[in-house]
């Protein structure tokens, strides 16, 4: 059997249906079996950033692995963005690279290269990788397959990479006779939470007055979402989300405060800052969440840490943490199955709900933005959202709009990049998810001109598959976030991110006609017509125009406690809304 062949064939029998990629000599071999194959068809994209970014798409909705291929040398290198986007955010993903066949591989020859388009891509995605090997014996072939895919989900998920010379691929092989992977006992799973740790937890969630829940991304990745519904209900604890954990409680319940972090909710940074206990679960609790000034956060309480990785454990900075390493899923079924129920804290609750509705999204809006379209255009996309709608959102402003005023409801999807943070990820990833859902759900992908001007190729892939993505482009002729940067440290000075500073935006309905997309155009004037628009069946391109410049509030500075968010309230204001002290910024240094 032929090597290629096999790969395939395994491939499939992962329960993968789709891979992505683009053609180069060096895995030509794979893609003609691919091409013969019937379980598994080879999307051809026209970027491998793209196949990078797809296969995560496909990971994020379908819980499965996704998979990339690309050849060797600039096409490898060229799935790099995509392969560090897996490994910060935790995704499942196998990139299977061609390489030169092993006879004009260099190995440890002091050359730089002996082999056209050789590129020692192993070594390079090092850092970046769960595992990363080139096959250079053909016996090694399941070994190293069966390797990464468990690798892929084992423990903390995560991106592998399989490097695989042209005569590999097209080697004539014995499947009975390869060697097979047996994964040692002691991986990176989670330990078993003790009974001491446990019981300490409880008592420390029965003697609490005001519980908090942060979730992070570990509950969407842990598949955790029932236990995390069901612990917050038993014990009438409110929850907060990270970027990453959007989506995993749905935002309608009323114990759901809000988002929390440097672009976060006021109302949910207020209220987290005020807890005296919190349950941070599969968060690393990264500055961007819980700001610069770590001896500030949530010093009128105690924290406990739940997290699948022992080294976000062990590592973070922030001090007076019960730190467990545990499944998150487990530990959510443990305590809802052997804790008795907590009473409803009402004084907190409704001290919750006051803060709620005093600093909401859009009363923050209404005071604090002059351009206020563009969350205007994200209320209205919420509004018309479909009960299983999925969201693939970009980053920038465009980002924060969504991840501030969304409201994702039971059902719902919200798919972004977090650790990383490329922008011009939000159409591969909606193109990936697409490809994943044997129900074709309509899939809203909501960017920016800047963020598309990257993935401008990735948008041949909807009208060429007829695939049900509305593709939403608020377009500020800007570069909006760093604007908003420049503002406030560089004097006003817009280098590189507007017109006059040398960022110039294309014509967006000639660039939807060139790749085929129905298009429409949206202003303040007629910004209902997305309702009639976004209902109609199939693809299409909306182009948000939105003039003037456009800010992202409220918005934690460095180095000010979380609860200080600007536009900074009156002392007296912020006072008045806390339970704990607030703390000035020259104190707290």
């Amino acid at each position: 059997m032929k090597a290629s062949d096999y790969i395939i064939d395994f491939i499939h029998e992962q329960g993968i249906d789709h891979v992505f990629g683009y053609i180069g000599g060096a895995i030509t071999h794979l893609v003609d079996s691919m091409d013969k194959s019937t379980t598994v068809k080879y999307i051809q994209v026209y970027h491998e950033q793209t196949a990078a970014l797809a296969a995560e798409g496909y990971a994020k909705n379908s819980g499965k692995t996704g998979v990339a291929m690309a050849t060797s040398g600039p096409g490898a290198t060229n799935l790099m963005t995509g392969i560090a986007d897996a490994y910060f955010d935790s995704i499942p993903t196998v990139f299977i690279t061609g390489q030169v066949n092993t006879y004009e591989f260099k190995y440890d020859k002091p050359i730089r290269q002996q082999g056209f388009q050789e590129t020692d891509i192993v070594s390079i995605v090092q850092s970046i990788t769960k595992y990363a090997t080139i096959v250079s014996d053909p016996k090694k072939i399941r070994y190293e397959l069966e390797k990464a895919f468990y690798m892929a989900k084992e423990g903390r998920p995560g991106p592998v990479v399989i490097d695989i010379p042209m005569d590999i691929q097209r080697t004539d092989i014995d499947p009975e006779k390869l060697e097979g992977f047996s994964p040692e006992k002691e991986g990176t799973q989670a330990e078993e939470v003790s009974e001491e740790a446990f019981q300490e937890i409880i008592a420390l969630l029965k003697r609490s007055k005001r519980p908090i829940i942060l979730a992070g991304g570990g509950i969407i990745r842990g598949k955790a979402e029932k236990e995390l519904l069901q612990f917050a209900k038993n014990n009438h604890i409110p929850v907060v989300a990270s970027l990453m954990g959007k989506g995993c409680f749905p935002e309608n319940d009323d114990l759901f405060v809000g988002v929390i972090g440097a672009y976060g909710n006021r109302c949910a940074n207020i209220t987290l800052a005020n807890a005296d206990l919190l349950f941070a679960l599969g968060s690393r609790m990264d500055t961007r969440q819980i700001g610069t000034l770590l001896k500030s956060f949530l010093r009128g309480g105690k924290i406990i840490h739940i997290d699948l990785d022992k080294n976000e454990i062990e590592y973070h900075r922030l001090e007076g943490r019960i730190k467990i390493r545990a499944d998150v899923k487990i530990f959510l079924e443990k305590m809802n199955n052997h804790q008795d129920a907590k009473e409803a804290q009402e004084e907190w609750l409704s001290y919750m709900r006051k803060i709620r509705e005093k600093y909401s999204q859009v009363k923050e809006v209404e005071k604090n933005c002059a351009n206020k379209l563009p969350y205007e255009m994200i209320w209205l996309i919420d509004k018309n959202a479909k009960e299983d709608q999925i969201y693939c959102v970009d980053v920038g402003q465009n980002q924060m709009f969504a991840f501030q005023a969304l409201q994702i409801r039971a059902g719902q999807k919200f798919f972004t990049s977090g650790g990383l943070a490329p922008m011009g990820c939000a159409v591969p990833f909606a193109v990936g998810a697409s490809f994943s859902d044997e129900k074709k759900k309509n899939i809203v992908v909501i960017t920016g001109d800047g963020g598309l001007h990257i993935s401008v190729q990735a948008l041949m892939l909807i009208s060429q598959y007829d695939l049900p993505i509305k593709v939403v482009v608020l377009n500020n002729y800007a570069l909006g976030m760093i604007t908003q940067f420049q503002d406030l440290y560089f004097d006003k000075k817009k280098v590189g991110t507007t017109k006059k500073g040398g960022y110039v935006v294309p014509n967006f309905k000639a660039l939807a006609r060139a790749y085929h997309l129905p298009y429409y155009r949206i202003d303040k004037k007629n910004l209902a017509t997305y309702g009639e628009i976004v209902g109609k069946p199939g693809p299409c391109f909306i182009e948000v125009v939105i003039r003037g410049t456009t800010e992202v509030y409220p918005k934690l500075e460095v180095n000010n406690p979380i609860e200080d968010i600007s536009p900074k309230l009156s002392r007296e204001e912020l006072k008045e809304s806390m339970i704990i002290d607030p703390i000035s910024t020259e104190a707290a240094f």
